[in-house]
């Protein structure tokens, strides 16, 4: 049985970081997908592909991995730059401005 480990990457639509804190066990599919002939839905008799195990760390889901004989390959995440101004958020309001601001 093959899984991947690894880190969510963050959702495109929001600057948020939920859900991308944890580390994640996730199988390979083991059988491809059918399409059914009567009402045309993909399906899978494989249940394993539907499995998602969160972890707090990488070890962590190694040692489950290693635990329960799972051949698992981890992928390493992208670590993203903090965007940090320096006046942040309240520099748009700020009253002590030189000159005048505009959008």
């Amino acid at each position: 049985m093959r899984a991947r480990i690894f880190k969510p990457a963050r959702n495109a639509m929001t600057s948020g970081m939920a859900k991308t804190r944890k580390w994640v066990l996730e199988y390979a599919p083991a059988s491809s997908r059918e399409v059914d002939p009567l009402m045309g839905w993909t399906s899978s008799s494989d249940t394993q592909t539907q499995v998602r195990l969160r972890f707090d760390s990488k070890e962590e889901a190694l040692e489950y991995a290693q635990a329960h004989g799972i051949d698992a390959q981890v992928t390493e995440p992208h670590v993203r730059k903090p965007n940090v101004r320096n006046g942040g958020y309240g520099e748009n309001f700020a009253t002590n401005r030189r000159g005048p601001w505009t959008h």
